[in-house]
């Protein structure tokens, strides 16, 4: 089998093992999840912020580097105009998307790896303090060393 055959192979099995699929499905799912993060943001989280700081709309919060002579209002007429700026808002709401996804993540694999541990089950074997072998924990005698324990443990 030529290297190339071998290749194609080994994509096949990758893409039919389902393995492409979830990588696709997990993109797309991310991707509206970010849209919905963005929206959280810019829609419910900052506008209480900018009422807080004086209505100011943190979208517009930039530093004009170049068209001195004009002053604009608003982040959209400055890029309409080709001024240079510095977004300080955009890089505020990407750091808050940023924080909300990583906690909302961070929940989520939370909650995959308490489904997963297994459960809390009595032990059924304990050590024997005298040889360090292994013995049914109703053991009142260690049938090794013949050890005679006090209380089951």
């Amino acid at each position: 089998m030529t290297q190339l055959g071998h290749i194609w192979k080994e994509f096949k099995e990758f893409a039919i093992k389902g393995s492409a699929i979830d990588l696709a499905v997990g993109l797309i799912i991310g991707a509206a999840f970010g849209a919905i993060v963005n929206s959280l943001v810019n829609d419910v989280v900052m506008p209480p912020i900018g009422l807080i700081t004086g209505g100011v709309d943190f979208k517009d919060v930039f530093v004009q580097l170049n068209h001195r002579d004009h002053i604009f209002a608003t982040l959209a007429e400055a890029k309409a105009q080709h001024a240079v700026t510095l977004n300080a808002g955009v890089f505020i709401n990407a750091i808050i998307n940023f924080i909300i996804v990583g906690f909302a993540i961070f929940l989520f694999v939370r909650a995959l790896n308490r489904m997963k541990r297994p459960s809390q089950v009595d032990p059924v074997v304990k050590d024997c303090p005298a040889c360090a072998m292994t013995i049914p924990i109703k053991a009142r005698r260690c049938p090794h060393c013949t050890t005679e324990l006090t209380a089951p443990a």
